[in-house]
């Protein structure tokens, strides 16, 4: 038996590993007396939450049998693979067995489809049941809704559940039927359109939610991507998105030719880009657009636009606003609240910025202190990406014969 849940283990994490929308900014727990699994801004396997702790969870599918037949997808239907699947029970007891030994601080549970939506999330929810009602578990639980399941069954997940989500895998309804027939956009956001509606309701606890995005198995631009996750964010339907570089795990007609490497860079931009959104105040058309639709992976997504309005620029340190100085390349927003805390007491120059931390390496070139500018490089647009992106090299000098010091060699004062 033990072998055979080993097994069962060995499987079904392994097919999860594809699943990158599994972190948490934080979720807050009360503690209450007898539970277990209480914490305090918990997040998500092997990630790092607000206050710089690294955690972990339990990271596993309910099963990797599936019907749909997604042709990037390692449990898609059509391959020859070994399936399995827990039972409830099972999952519950391998969650809290893992958690008294302290290797987990929680649960992200993600399923293929078997036999119907219903069914599966049925599954998911009596699982879930025993961990809250039986075992008394007060941690953190990230549930992948099922898309197609009832609004019931979602209603009950999200009640029970931290964080729920649901992928929507590519950025078109026209790339779903390629590669994902059983799926469309609408299907997908459906359970979290219910979430969120569900959270907006008084006396409901607000539940995170995310989605995950793969980047480079179809021909979408980063402006399609970063486009569909504005509207995501500002319709309140996501707290995250997540960004997935393609990896190849099948032969599929439809499907990429061969790939020497994953698009990781492009993903981290992405990733750039998407914070940008969610904490600069930067609209997705103006990071890219028509003329643009692609991020430059040679710079960061704020120095790509500050490259593409230097009028904006240089800005005066001790005199722009909160606002104007989140756009600066370089500078955070710790950043800003050092500089605008600073500049209450005198006027700052370039020393004082590095005394401040301040990281100059992009910034320079988008500032003045007290009206000066840094002489290195002229204030253009390819003079400056060149200096960041292949930052001048310091001269080393090498002492001549007649510079040397003898003493060293020769034991002579």
């Amino acid at each position: 038996m033990k072998n055979s849940i080993y097994k069962k283990m060995e499987v079904l994490a392994d097919s999860a590993k594809y699943d990158v929308s599994c972190s948490s900014s934080g979720s807050d727990s009360n503690y209450k007396t007898g539970e277990l699994g209480a914490t305090h801004k918990s997040g998500i396997c092997h990630t790092y939450t607000a206050d710089g702790r690294c955690v972990s969870l339990l990271k596993v599918l309910f099963t990797n049998h599936c019907i749909y037949d997604c042709s990037y997808c390692i449990n898609r239907k059509s391959n020859d693979i070994r399936r399995e699947a827990f039972t409830p029970r099972q999952l519950a007891d391998i969650t809290i067995n893992f958690y008294k030994r302290n290797y987990i601080e929680g649960l992200f549970l993600s399923s293929g489809i078997v036999k119907d939506e219903d069914h599966t999330m049925n599954l998911i929810l009596r699982a879930l049941k025993i961990l809250r009602h039986e075992y008394k578990f007060n941690g953190y639980i990230h549930v992948k809704l099922i898309p197609g399941s009832s609004d019931e069954l979602i209603r009950e997940v999200v009640a029970l559940a931290n964080r729920v989500s649901s992928n929507i895998e590519l950025p078109s309804n026209k790339s779903l039927k390629l590669l994902a027939p059983n799926k469309t956009k609408e299907k997908v956001l459906q359970p979290l359109k219910y979430a969120r509606d569900i959270s907006l309701e008084k006396e409901t606890k607000p539940i995170g939610m995310s989605t995950q995005l793969i980047v480079g198995a179809t021909p979408e631009s980063d402006k399609d991507i970063l486009k569909l996750s504005s509207v995501l964010y500002d319709k309140a339907l996501l707290k995250r998105v997540y960004y997935s570089a393609y990896i190849p795990v099948n032969d599929d007609k439809n499907l990429p030719a061969v790939i020497t490497k994953p698009p990781l860079l492009r993903e981290h931009r992405l990733y750039q880009a998407d914070w940008l959104l969610r904490f600069y105040d930067f609209t997705w058309d103006e990071i890219v657009d028509e003329e643009n639709p692609n991020l430059d992976e040679d710079v960061d997504p704020k120095t790509f636009w500050a490259l593409q309005n230097l009028q904006y620029f240089p800005m005066e340190v001790n005199a722009a606003s909160k606002d104007e100085l989140l756009r600066i390349p370089g500078i955070g927003v710790r950043g800003v609240f050092k500089i605008l805390k600073a500049r209450r007491f005198k006027s700052l120059d370039f020393e004082d910025l590095k005394k401040l931390k301040i990281s100059l390496k992009r910034a320079r070139y988008f500032i003045t202190c007290k009206g000066k500018y840094q002489k290195d490089v002229a204030f253009y647009k390819e003079d400056i990406k060149q200096a960041i992106v292949k930052p001048p090299q310091k001269k080393i000098i090498q002492p001549s014969l007649f510079d040397m010091d003898y003493s060293a060699i020769t034991g002579e004062i």
